[in-house]
């Protein structure tokens, strides 16, 4: 004999609960591993654009074609170095990479601090910037050097050869996509905050090359110096810059720009770098 439930309407109650609570379980369980992959992610974010540095100052730039940025044809894909203007195809933006030297007495430390990584809600892009800060350096033929502003290098000769020791600071400003599971740069932008030889000041540096368009010109031109300290300039752009932004200048106020990345949802509610 089935037995008789007084109050049918206790079954539903219980029932009509179990089911809220399972569903905002599922809810939290969905949020925490969201929040989880987000996390993650930007750990590998961080990873991904170490190795590019590790990478650059080594000079080994067919590894990061290779291995850190997106796969040829990718929509969208673009670099800005300078003021002069952005590359925006795939080719172009290699360019830079392609058959950069690593001559003898040439060095680059690079070290990043003040990472700022925001990951998309959908887990698709993320946005980061960072401070680098460094030295350069190397030597040069005499007759090479000739070729370059006198103010780049140091004063006197190290066997003979005219060396060239720079501080430098930078900004990174990348947005990276999410290819097959690995993060890959997308767009990376690079701006100079300030320079100066090691035996002279930034300040004193940056007044001398406002006061000389030639020397501030070269500068800007400049993409590195390769076999015996020969000035290598950058290819011609594909169009005009995004925005501009501008190293340190005596009669200029520090801005940050491109701006910061903040949350967001999906990219298409975020800008471009």
């Amino acid at each position: 004999m089935t037995a008789h439930n007084p109050n049918p309407t206790d079954d539903s109650r219980h029932d009509s609960s179990a089911a809220r609570q399972l569903s905002e379980l599922q809810q939290q369980v969905a949020a925490l591993t969201q929040e989880v992959e987000r996390t993650s992610a930007r750990g590998e974010i961080e990873n991904a654009f170490a190795r590019y540095q590790y990478l650059h100052c080594a000079f080994r730039d067919e590894e990061i074609i290779t291995s850190l940025w997106v796969r040829p044809g990718t929509v969208g894909i673009s670099a800005q170095y300078t003021n002069a203007g952005v590359y925006t195809t795939w080719e172009s933006v290699m360019e830079y990479h392609r058959n950069r030297p690593n001559p003898a007495g040439k060095l680059l430390v690079h070290y990043l601090t003040s990472p700022l990584i925001e990951v998309a809600a959908d887990g698709q892009t993320a946005k980061g910037t960072w401070i680098v800060s460094g030295i350069e350096c190397g030597i040069s033929d005499p007759a090479v050097a000739a070729q370059a502003p006198q103010s780049f290098f140091e004063a006197g000769a190290v066997n003979g050869k005219k060396a060239w020791t720079h501080w430098i600071m930078c900004r990174y400003a990348i947005d990276f996509l999410n290819q097959d599971g690995k993060w890959r740069i997308w767009h990376f932008r690079c701006v100079e905050i300030c320079r100066a030889p090691f035996g002279r000041n930034w300040i004193e540096f940056a007044a001398q090359m406002q006061a000389n368009a030639s020397t501030h010109r070269f500068h800007n031109q400049l993409a590195f110096f390769g076999e015996d300290g020969k000035p290598v300039f950058m290819p011609p752009v594909d169009g005009p810059p995004k925005s501009t932004a501008y190293s340190y200048q005596t009669d200029r106020s520090s801005e940050i720009e491109p701006p910061l990345p903040e949350p967001f949802r999906t990219f298409s509610e975020t800008f471009e770098y």
